[in-house]
């Protein structure tokens, strides 16, 4: 009897260490990461304060300061609106005709066995490993001889290029992680063959296809060698722009922070919209039954 009410009484002691413990481990995780978040976030902030700068004070280590937005109004009242727009629709129709064109290419190479299916899809991936510059001069010569030189449809076609061999690669592995018992349900039920893909395994690789678009796009959003050889004015994009605040002058840094800024944000905004699908995209991969 003495060593039951002996117990009952250190329970709640028990207890209360235990939670004690676990809101320590809690509270140490939390500013772990914390520090990480700051770490990462604190080049993105600074190039933001740097905006908000005037251009001879851009490298004030001081955090008191009076923000102005003198480089924002240049920037938005100058020409690099354009720039950004080009870039911008320059990416989203590269990534939208790697989509097109590539998942179905991955699906076929995943699902059907033909005669030399491996050495195809090691034949898309030798395209990728290539350094820029071994494609640039046939691409200034066949663009300029087809008038496609210094226009949005001639760069996103050099886009795709090397889009398409990162999405097929990537949505093989999507789709190999399907089960094809799946598909041929379907057709038992009267589905036809492309119909099983449209109605079957595409729905069920949307984590795939967000994460290959977040990767697409950006590959494409932050090309600078190819829209520096390939356009003049009409089809430059943000980042040849960006350049263009790098003058024998001076560098004019304010406008350097607020265009970088501004390119920054498109990408932001995408990953947010899509970011249920990409934390599981990502990390579909990872673990196989």
């Amino acid at each position: 009897m003495m060593t039951v009410q002996h117990t009952d009484e250190r329970r709640p002691l028990a207890f209360i260490v235990t939670r004690r413990r676990k809101w320590r481990l809690k509270g140490k995780r939390t500013l772990a990461a914390l520090l990480l978040l700051v770490l990462f976030l604190a080049p993105f902030l600074w190039m933001v304060i740097m905006s908000l700068r005037p251009s001879r004070d851009a490298f004030e280590l001081t955090l008191f300061f009076t923000p102005t937005l003198e480089a924002w109004r240049q920037l938005i009242a100058g020409n690099f609106l354009q720039p950004f727009g080009n870039s911008l629709l320059v990416s989203v129709m590269s990534t939208v005709f790697s989509l097109l064109l590539g998942v179905p290419a991955a699906w076929v190479l995943t699902r059907w066995r033909f005669y030399a299916r491996r050495y195809v899809a090691l034949w898309i991936l030798v395209t990728r490993m290539a350094p820029p510059i071994a494609f640039t001069i046939p691409f200034f010569l066949a663009f300029r001889w087809l008038g496609l030189q210094d226009t949005i449809i001639g760069l996103a076609i050099v886009y795709l290029t090397f889009n398409l061999a990162i999405v097929i690669w990537l949505m093989q592995t999507f789709f190999a992680a399907i089960p094809v018992s799946l598909e041929e349900a379907a057709w038992m039920d009267g589905c036809s063959l492309w119909g099983s893909f449209w109605r079957v395994s595409l729905p069920l690789v949307k984590p795939g296809l967000a994460a290959t678009a977040i990767l697409c796009f950006i590959f494409s959003w932050n090309d600078f060698f190819y829209a520096l050889i390939l356009t003049r004015t009409n089809a430059i994009t943000a980042p040849v722009a960006i350049v263009n605040f790098l003058q024998y002058e001076g560098w004019e840094w304010s406008k350097i922070a607020a265009s970088g800024t501004l390119v920054m944000l498109p990408v932001v905004a995408f990953t947010l919209l899509v970011r249920r699908y990409l934390v599981q995209g990502l990390t579909a991969g990872g673990l196989k039954d």
